[in-house]
């Protein structure tokens, strides 16, 4: 049962992934997607029932792994070849040498070790991946359509399309249940080969300059990983996780294996889009919105944190875990000040992720049980309303034509049905008592000991809810009055429903997922837990986060706004005030200008570039943060 659930999870996208490729027709094409995804989000859920276990493999599996690492590299080096990027070459000839010792010099093939180790928290991601991912793949089905109508392909590019995204899935369901580290790390591979192409998919100038970037600066990331691996293996004899985590004590207490650690770390900041090297996660939008989707909620950047925290035991107490969780913290608050800045809907969800993405290693530095438990429910509760939020700005930009928040004034009135789950979504990342509030009390809370984190985090949370409130009120703006019926094919209308009910119900249902997978998760690697179940929310030490009386207020005063917005005339809406010099230009509010001529009034928000724009921010922001992981690097030499 366990290893059919597995098969079903990991290979069975592979093998579905070339059946796509070659599915030449529409229809076989969207029967391969919706079957895949449904096996998917079944084996998913069954594996939640499972609970922790690990399962071999046999050596032709092992075989196979090592053959596909080079065969990878093989591809990388190709493309690089292809782009005239030395780095890239070079980075990937030195991955290659790097294996070919670990594999052939360092390693012990005689040594047995679990090809996978299923636990809660890949069980957590093994569930994002798999439920979130499936549901952008139904809605890519509708969405490509329409987007290569708009490119005006004489060929559709849907059945390489169509096999990255499904690959991409089983890669990284591989990625989170390996227990072996080099497995983990062909499946990581895997997944950059999978964000270049379908970065590039379009075939623009600024598709492929984009996908170049992300994949020079994930093989920067690779090479770390390579580098790391060797390290650990001479150091702990193993790269088994399981055996690591079981000694992760001594580990910490003794302060050993932090270079390597270190490694990993970094190869976990490269493949989160951390500063410096968020250029690559912002440049991927202009890939179509399920690869956004796709890359933002489910997977790869997911892939980043997911390493560190399950890292997290090996150095907990240690020097490095105090930088880490301080480097979190400053681009947390770094990229959350460059999202201000921002009106491009797609480039705030981005900085958005980045940041979301830094507060998860900034829990995961502070190391405790409440850090890690506010850390893994950040997982989860971003996923879902980010993956939600992408879809949304692509239906929007298909049918407006922009992505500019600026143009969404009104929306309610052109796509009522999209503006009402875009706010759903908006909500559930800035509201109490949605999850992402509760898991940021949680991050806060846990960084009481530490002032500057907890000062960075505080600011940051902040201009958080400056960017989410100002985009919400722009949905629901002038102009006024009953919007039109909007037309949403099936399968993208199903997919933005179940994950705005699915927003609302994991918030509500945020003591259960406590329950049943973070606390038993903590407790294997904690001696205390981090918070306790109490009626009608959550506590801790500190305090207590209302849940379900936050859930009853939030309730009443929607009602009470419904009935309100309900009795609105639209034509006792106020014009708006102009110092005295209104003035009636063709129907709409203006005023008057200078010699006397009429002006058009034309609201919009001030964005101050100057102080939040990305290229003045963002070049301090990667300053101080390399300046930082070189800190981290000298103490982990010193």
């Amino acid at each position: 049962m366990r290893d059919t659930l597995v098969f079903a999870t990991v290979l069975l996208p592979f093998f579905a992934a070339v059946l796509a490729f070659l599915a030449r027709g529409a229809a076989p094409r969207k029967l391969i997607m919706v079957a895949t995804s449904l096996v998917l989000i079944t084996a998913s859920a069954c594996l939640l029932t499972q609970g922790p276990f690990t399962l071999g493999a046999s050596p032709i599996f092992e075989a196979l792994v090592t053959v596909g690492d080079f065969a990878l590299l093989g591809i990388i080096v190709f493309f690089g070849v292809r782009l005239k990027n030395q780095l890239v070459v070079w980075l990937s000839l030195g991955q290659i040498a790097g294996l070919a010792f670990l594999d052939f010099f360092l390693a012990d093939h005689a040594a047995t070790a679990p090809a996978f180790y299923v636990d809660d928290l890949s069980l957590v991601m093994v569930a994002i991946i798999s439920m979130i991912g499936s549901l952008i793949g139904v809605y890519a089905l509708g969405y490509m359509k329409g987007h290569e109508e708009h490119l005006h392909l004489e060929k559709s590019r849907q059945p390489r399309f169509f096999f990255f995204i499904i690959l991409f899935l089983g890669a990284m369901n591989g990625l989170v249940l390996a227990d072996s580290l080099s497995w983990m790390y062909f499946f990581w591979e895997i997944t950059t080969l999978c964000s270049f192409v379908l970065i590039g998919h379009d075939g623009t100038d600024i598709a492929r300059k984009n996908a170049e970037r992300a994949l020079w600066m994930n093989v920067v990331g690779g090479a770390a990983f390579v580098l790391g691996l060797i390290l650990l293996q001479k150091g702990a004899q193993t790269l088994s996780l399981q055996a690591l985590l079981a000694i992760a004590p001594e580990i910490s207490a003794g302060g050993l294996l932090v270079v390597p650690l270190f490694l990993l770390i970094f190869a976990g900041f490269t493949k989160a889009a951390q500063a410096p090297f968020q250029s690559w996660l912002t440049g991927a939008m202009v890939a179509p919105t399920p690869v956004s989707a796709l890359l933002h909620s489910s997977t790869m950047v997911k892939a980043g944190v997911y390493l560190i925290v399950r890292l997290a035991p090996l150095f907990v107490g240690t020097y490095l875990s105090a930088l880490v969780a301080l480097f979190g913290a400053f681009c947390f608050l770094a990229m959350a000040a460059m999202a201000v800045g921002q009106s491009n809907g797609k480039k705030i969800l981005a900085y958005s992720t980045i940041s979301n993405l830094a507060l998860i290693i900034a829990c995961a530095g502070i190391n405790t049980p409440a850090s890690i438990t506010a850390a893994v429910l950040l997982i989860i509760f971003h996923a879902v309303s980010k993956a939600l939020l992408f879809m949304c700005v692509g239906s929007i930009e298909q049918r407006i034509g922009s992505r500019d928040i600026e143009d969404m004034r009104g929306l309610s009135r052109v796509m009522p049905r999209t503006a009402v789950l875009t706010a759903i979504g908006i909500m559930t990342m800035m509201l109490p008592p949605f999850g992402m509030l509760l898991a940021k009390w949680m991050a806060i809370e846990s960084a009481s000991a530490q002032f500057l984190v907890v000062a960075m985090l505080a600011m940051g949370s902040a201009l958080t809810v400056l960017f989410w409130a100002r985009w919400a009120g722009m949905l629901f703006s002038a102009p006024f009055g009953r919007g039109t019926p909007e037309e949403q094919p099936p399968s993208v209308r199903l997919p933005l429903t179940i994950l705005a009910g699915a927003s609302v119900i994991l918030s509500l249902g945020a003591p259960f997922l406590y329950n049943r997978l973070v606390a038993p998760m903590v407790a294997m690697y904690y001696a205390a837990p981090g918070y306790a179940v109490s009626t009608g929310g959550m506590e801790n030490v500190s305090g207590v986060f209302w849940i379900y009386p936050l859930f009853l207020i939030l309730g009443i005063g929607f009602i009470v706004a419904l009935r309100a917005a309900g009795r609105i005339n639209p034509a006792d809406v106020a014009a708006p005030y102009m110092c005295g010099a209104q003035r009636d230009v063709n129907g709409h509010p203006g005023f008057t200008g200078p010699m006397n001529q009429p002006v058009a009034a034309t609201p919009g928000n001030a964005y101050l570039p100057r102080i939040f724009g990305e290229e003045m921010l963002g070049r301090y922001a990667n300053v101080a943060a390399l300046a930082l992981v070189a800190l981290m690097l000298g103490g982990v030499l010193w």
